[in-house]
């Protein structure tokens, strides 16, 4: 997962879908792009659907992502409101799916834990945080584009730990291999 790649992240919702794009290079992230598709004006639930897979479709051939973070949905109380976001999640899977990208999916609270540290976060929190990490101009109107966004960047961070320790056995080991990572 060392390989320069661009990722996707997605914050599925029926009233507004939220998405940012990272390009990464070297291991450092770089904001390509952020936006949200509105979907409020749209009155039918199965025309929405049609619009977050055209939406992503669109995103994926225009950016070439070689990866798709998507935030999974959380349990609420109102079970056809979690019905109708699984079905948004599941819309947007399969458009990524059908330009054969492979999809990771990441708890809200733990997007929340990789971006601020604090699972319970807020979405303003994690918003200023990725707007100074990645050194954005300025706030997006909808905070669900911070959202997708921060998907993508949980997922980076995902996989920078996984690179920490790849192929050694022991703490010592480690060090000896990567002499330039530990500061003294």
């Amino acid at each position: 997962m060392n390989k320069d790649r661009i990722i996707l992240g997605i914050d599925p919702g029926t009233t507004v879908m939220g998405y940012g794009l990272l390009k990464v290079t070297n291991n450092k992230a770089e904001l390509m792009t952020l936006g949200v598709l509105e979907l409020h004006k749209y009155g039918d639930h199965y025309l929405k659907l049609k619009k977050i897979f055209e939406r992503v479709v669109q995103l994926v051939d225009s950016y070439h992502p070689d990866e798709l973070a998507i935030e999974a949905p959380f349990y609420g109380k109102n079970v056809q409101s979690m019905l109708k976001l699984g079905r948004a999640q599941g819309v947007a899977m399969a458009a990524a799916l059908s330009r054969s990208i492979p999809i990771f999916e990441y708890a809200p609270l733990r997007i929340k834990q990789a971006i601020t540290g604090n699972g319970r976060a807020s979405k303003e929190q994690v918003a200023l945080l990725l707007q100074q990490m990645l050194k954005m101009k300025e706030m997006p109107d909808y905070l669900d584009a911070t959202d997708g966004l921060a998907a993508a960047y949980c997922h980076f961070l995902q996989n920078q730990k996984l690179n920490i320790g790849t192929g050694v056995k022991s703490w010592k080991e480690f060090v000896n291999k990567n002499p330039g990572r530990l500061k003294k």
